[in-house]
Formats: structure tokens, C-alpha cells, sequence
């Protein structure tokens, strides 16, 4: 909480769920936060980070991304609530380039855009502020901006130090290219399915942050690539996702309510948790609540 004892206002934020299909089964790419990072360090997420000043040029995006504005509010939803899809979606193929190394772009012309070199520039130039607008300018790119497609929108608890509205997306890796962490603000990735990522994440493995892990539930019932393409066809933002901390009583331990738990609304003394560690389920079983204990998340009973 801030002096004045509100709550830190979230900032834009945006997040790309990558998927692909291999041996008919449904893989998403993670990648692990480094271990000094000041958010969630350590933890395995979905290439993402704030929407950045440079990502907010209308008049330049406009002219480079593959979308006219009313092809864009169709595809990614209208402006309005914080929410700018230009600016978030630009963000969305940025943060994916420079986190996880896949560039949802074409070049204008045949003779401009070079994958490799692009990626080599991305290692070398990536920590220098505005480096993703001179390599789309220089380079002639054209952001793939209906690669996206809408998921979810998260937002941190209230009693978080740092807080973020997130607009998660989902795009599927382009053909030809390949995952690879920047080793600064990630320093490995995996390509794996939503089960067996749940699973690492229960026995320690691999911790993965609440957006993460609850979209991987969801996740279980989309086996294919087909039936995901069908799931973001009727796909809107919907509602907030904004989950509730209750701290407990042992240090740096607490538990994060959904907005589907039912106590979600109840005064903080009405809600009785019990021995947490005996309530862990097993690591597909559907969840309203989430404990915290030594960087990991686990979904309780």
C-alpha cells in the first residue's frame, strides 16, 4: 500500500500465450524469470512485460502493423478502460521478441526483413531503450498484429508492492522459428504441455506464477491446435481477473482468492484457511485459491 494507504495503481502490461502442437499434443512456450528480477523471480511465465512509451506512437504502429483500426478493435477489442489495442499489441509482439526471441512480423518487401539478423540484433541491442522501433523501422517489418488473439485480463492484488493490468494473447509460433531466452531478463525456456508444466510446478520443479498456472487449467481441455483456433474465435476479454491476498500467519506466506472462490467477498475474519499445507491438490484438479509458501504457488482446496 502507498503512504496514503492505497493501493499502487496497476500498470498496462502486456502477455503472449505461445502454443504450438507437437505429436498431436498442445505445448506452450515458458520462460523463467531471472532470479534477481523484482517481480515473481524465479518463477516460469508466458513472455510478457509493460506496455512502453515507444509502444504508444499510433502514428508509427499504424503504418506498421498489419491491421487498419477497425480491423484492430475487431480482432484484439476496443479502446477504452486503460485499454488501447494498438498500443497493447505492439507491446504483446515486442515483449515475445525480446523475451522469447519469436518476431510475429513479415517484411514489406521481399528483399527487407531478415529473421537471423533480427535475432542477432535482438541479442546485442535489446537493453537500449526504443531498439525495437529502430529495428522494425530500419528493417522494414510489418507487425503480425492478427496473429493475436484475445484470452484474458489479469489484475495483481491490491495488496501487491507492484501491480500490473495485463491483457494476455495468444499466437501460435510462426513456422521457421525458434524459442530462445534472452539469458538477462530470462535465463531458460521450455516448451511443454499444460499438464506436465502443473505437475513440475506441484512437486517444485517448477514454479509458476498464479496468471500462469490457472491458464494452464484452463488449458486441459485444448488438446489441439483446431480446437483452440475454435475456443479464440468466440473469445472476448470478459471480466477482470483480479485474485484477493489473505496473508497468513507464518512470514511471507498468504493465499490469493479467484474471483470464483466463495468467500472472495467475505469480510477477511469470515475467511478460515486452516492448515493450508494439508489442503494442496493434485495438480490437475480445478481450483479457487492459490498458497504462497517459499516461491511457490499451489492450488489448495
Amino acid at each position: 500500500m502507498s503512504a496514503d494507504n492505497r493501493p499502487p495503481v496497476p500498470v498496462p502490461a502486456a502477455t503472449v500465450i505461445l502454443v504450438r502442437e507437437e505429436a498431436g499434443r498442445l505445448q506452450v512456450y515458458l520462460l523463467r524469470r531471472s532470479q534477481t528480477s523484482g517481480f515473481m523471480p524465479g518463477s516460469y511465465v508466458f513472455p510478457g512485460g509493460l506496455v512502453d512509451d515507444r509502444d504508444r506512437d499510433d502514428a508509427l504502429w499504424l503504418t506498421h502493423g498489419d491491421l487498419a483500426p477497425d480491423a484492430l478493435g475487431d480482432r484484439l477489442g476496443q479502446a477504452g478502460g486503460g485499454f488501447d489495442p494498438l498500443c497493447h499489441g505492439v507491446a504483446a509482439v515486442r515483449e515475445t521478441f525480446e523475451e522469447a526471441g519469436v518476431l510475429l512480423a513479415r517484411p514489406r518487401m521481399p528483399a527487407q526483413g531478415d529473421f537471423g539478423r533480427a535475432g542477432e540484433r535482438r541479442l546485442a541491442e535489446s537493453p537500449a531503450h526504443g531498439w525495437f522501433t529502430q529495428l522494425v523501422v530500419s528493417g522494414g517489418w510489418v507487425l503480425s498484429l492478427s496473429a493475436l488473439s484475445r484470452w484474458a485480463r489479469w489484475v495483481t492484488p491490491e495488496r501487491m508492492p507492484r501491480r500490473f493490468d495485463t491483457r494476455f494473447f495468444v499466437a501460435v509460433l510462426p513456422p521457421g522459428q525458434a524459442c530462445r531466452p534472452d539469458m538477462q531478463e530470462t535465463t531458460a525456456g521450455i516448451w511443454i504441455s499444460p499438464r506436465d508444466a502443473l505437475v513440475e510446478n506441484i512437486n517444485g520443479n517448477m514454479p509458476l506464477s498464479p496468471p500462469t498456472l490457472a491458464t494452464l487449467h484452463e488449458f486441459l481441455s485444448i488438446p489441439t491446435l483446431k480446437q483452440l483456433q475454435t475456443v479464440l474465435s468466440g473469445r472476448n476479454w470478459g471480466e477482470p481477473i483480479m485474485p484477493r491476498l489473505v496473508p497468513l500467519a507464518k512470514e511471507r506466506q498468504f493465499v490469493l482468492l479467484m474471483p470464483w472462490d466463495p468467500m472472495y467477498g467475505r469480510n477477511e475474519n469470515e475467511i478460515r484457511l486452516g492448515d493450508v499445507e494439508s489442503l494442496v491438490l493434485p495438480a490437475a484438479e480445478p481450483f479457487a485459491r492459490v498458497w504462497h509458501c517459499d516461491g511457490l504457488f499451489r492450488p489448495i482446496r
